[in-house]
């Protein structure tokens, strides 16, 4: 499995939505998640069984499809309708299959959201956690976790090693966000007392940068694991431009945004060095989207870590027919946005800045993530949203 072959999955079950856009369980099983078991080389019925009993919750469930080794199942995939959202309690659903039958990997899929679970043991404590939450067209750039969830990972023992590796990344980075400061004056005073406390300022200053590019670095090996994930505006390699011009029109609170309380949001992280695309701009990009949206959303990562800005969708376009101030390989490498990145422009006069932001608290969009208009006005914190 290679980038290439997801990309093709995507195009290949995009084109079904297009057609059936709210295929219910049975057909998006028959239609484009088994396509996705192929992807994973989980085969049917050499290593896979469809309609696997369960106990859970004192009675016997059916899971659509059981990873089979040696007669014993080590991984199973839940699956929804497109025309089902995946809830808390499919989640429980999933979980508690896992715990009961002891089986370490778990997916939740409808076809346009994947859901990854692993199941870990500590001692006596048995839990279910999620190791992934992607939609259908950012599968390329979750790369290790797709290979983790692969029959030939779990069936060599490397799928615990890779999500592993993957989550001890997950919370260096976190550390290295919330201790930026700290770490930074520690560097600073190692230096300062090995060296000299003339380069104090200096080294307090190069340390942040560093640990900006280590973060950086971060980001790109899990999204990638290894490879080329491509980039969105602002992520690893971004140039850190200035603005040449500015359309946010000013500042708004969220109650005062207009629009039906059950419009879609996507919610789009953004590191500093991309804000200026948006602004002299008035659009967003590069990214993937599938599913359709009205409004965007624009959370800062790092020491911001606020979704700050909003504004109303007004069309999805591909690089070569964004009309932007500058040509694309000024923003990030050229080289690098994939085929199928678009570019998200804004309607005229409905970029603003939140007077109140949205404050992390424990979530946050490691990548698209969609949520509605009333969820926007009235979070207190990103875990209200989310």
């Amino acid at each position: 499995m290679n980038r290439e072959d997801v990309r093709d999955y995507i195009q290949r079950s995009e084109s079904v939505f297009e057609g059936s856009p709210q295929l219910d369980e049975a057909n998006t099983k028959a239609a484009v998640l088994r396509d996705f078991l192929d992807l994973l080389g989980w085969e049917i019925p050499t290593n896979t069984q469809l309609e696997y009993p369960v106990e859970a919750f004192g009675q016997t469930y059916k899971v659509d499809y059981a990873l089979i080794l040696e007669g014993t199942p080590l991984a199973f995939l839940e699956a929804k309708g497109v025309d089902t959202a995946l809830t808390e309690d499919h989640d429980e659903q999933l979980s508690s299959y896992m715990t009961n039958m002891n089986v370490n990997y778990g997916i939740l899929a409808n076809g346009k959201q994947y859901r990854f679970f692993q199941r870990r043991v500590d001692a006596s404590n048995v839990n279910v956690q999620q190791v992934g939450d992607v939609e259908l067209q950012d599968l390329p750039d979750r790369m290790g976790v797709l290979e983790a969830f692969s029959e030939g990972a779990i069936e060599s023992g490397e799928s615990g090693e890779i999500l592993e590796r993957i989550n001890e990344l997950w919370e260096a980075r976190t550390t290295l966000e919330t201790e930026k400061d700290n770490l930074a004056s520690e560097i600073d005073s190692l230096l300062s007392d090995r060296i000299s406390n003339t380069i104090s300022s200096l080294a307090e200053s190069q340390a942040k940068e560093m640990i900006d590019r280590l973060i950086e670095d971060i980001e790109s090996e899990v999204d990638s694991n290894g490879g080329d994930s491509g980039q969105s505006v602002g992520g690893s390699g971004g140039t850190g431009i200035g603005s040449s011009k500015n359309f946010i029109e000013g500042t708004i609170e969220r109650a005062e945004i207009e629009g039906e309380s059950d419009e879609k949001v996507a919610v789009f992280p953004v590191k500093e060095s991309g804000l200026p695309f948006m602004r002299e701009n008035n659009a967003w990009g590069y990214v993937r989207v599938g599913d359709e949206f009205n409004h965007v959303a624009m959370y800062v990562t790092r020491d911001v870590g606020e979704v700050r800005y909003f504004a109303t969708m007004k069309e999805v376009i591909s690089v070569d027919e964004a009309e932007l101030v500058r040509p694309a390989e000024e923003y990030v490498d050229r080289a690098k946005i994939a085929d199928d990145k678009k570019v998200i422009r804004f309607e005229s006069g409905s970029l603003y800045e939140l007077e109140d932001p949205v404050p992390f608290e424990t979530k946050y969009p490691q990548s698209l993530q969609y949520t509605t208009l009333e969820a926007l006005r009235n979070a207190e914190t990103t875990d209200d949203m989310l």
